[in-house]
């Protein structure tokens, strides 16, 4: 497999790492910045090296060089400050990611996409209609990494293992997130079983507010996402058909069509087999009502 990461900051380096890791296949490190993408590149292979990892990761500067992707990661794009939200980089992503699109058509137009750039959902969709292509084959990461938030504030609350929790959040990847705590469990045993309600609504609050934190104490995501990243790729290289959720283009489903948002989805060899409609119920749905609103208004805000 080569995979093509198109952004080598601090977040795409974190991809490639996590990928190569994983035995996924060899990686290309893309960037505009002369040195960054190679001097990353070594820096992984150095770890590889004594880790006895085969996979290979380069550094480039020229597009041509991501021809025969497999996959193509696109991190391009500026990253959220303190007290920004996702939604205030739209604009000016939206422009850097019309570019890379163009690069994407000349040189992997058959590859899977995995969108990680914010505003997630609206560049999802952006990217789905500037390549006119599958939507089993381009799929935004929000969902996962919101998941892995979810699920370390489930363990500090409960005092349970994180390898018992099961859990799903759904819906924007943005202020209109939603963890769904009715569809979560330990073990098998329903969360609610575990949690007051109080802690409920804590819950979800700090899973909303967690990567304003991050970004607060030390100024950017960095590992969640690259490992977000990689469980989507290995799900589709392995076959695995792992319910995930992602961002998705929604053609019915829950009610909705042409917007993506955040859903649970089958991941196997084909992209996205399968969303799961989940039965919301009218809180539930009301949330997710909000993050669809959201997203179709930033979709109405960029030229396509």
């Amino acid at each position: 497999m080569k995979i093509t990461v198109i952004g080598a900051g601090k977040v795409g380096s974190s991809v490639a790492l996590n990928c190569s890791i994983r035995e996924l296949g060899n990686i290309l490190l893309l960037d505009i910045i002369e040195g960054l993408p190679q001097g990353e590149a070594m820096d992984i292979n150095h770890q590889l090296a004594e880790r006895g990892v085969d996979c290979n990761v380069r550094g480039s500067n020229n597009y041509e060089d991501m021809r025969g992707s497999d996959f193509v990661i696109v991190v391009a794009g500026i990253g959220r400050k303190p007290g920004m939200t996702r939604m205030d980089l739209l604009k000016t992503n939206a422009e850097i990611i019309k570019g890379v699109c163009n690069n994407i058509k000349s040189y992997a137009r058959n590859s899977n996409i995995i969108v990680v750039t914010n505003p997630l959902d609206p560049l999802t969709y952006l990217v789905i209609k500037s390549l006119a292509g599958q939507r089993a084959n381009m799929m935004g990461m929000g969902g996962m990494l919101d998941l892995s938030r979810f699920k370390e504030h489930i363990s500090t609350v409960t005092g349970i293992s994180r390898d018992s929790i099961q859990a799903m959040v759904i819906s924007e990847h943005g202020e209109n997130m939603l963890p769904l705590i009715r569809f979560s469990s330990l073990g098998g045993i329903p969360l609610t079983d575990f949690i007051t309600t109080k802690q409920s609504e804590d819950l979800i609050d700090k899973t909303k507010k967690a990567a304003a934190e991050v970004i607060s104490l030390k100024g950017a995501t960095v590992y969640a996402p690259g490992n977000a990243v990689a469980t989507m790729v290995e799900s589709i290289v392995k076959n695995k058909k792992t319910i995930l959720p992602v961002s998705a283009l929604l053609e019915g489903e829950y009610g909705y069509s042409d917007v993506c948002i955040g859903v649970p989805c089958v991941i196997g060899s084909e992209g996205i087999e399968k969303i799961v409609e989940l039965k919301l119920n009218e809180d539930e749905m009301k949330v997710f009502d909000l993050g669809v609103n959201s997203v179709k208004n930033a979709i109405k805000s960029v030229p396509m």
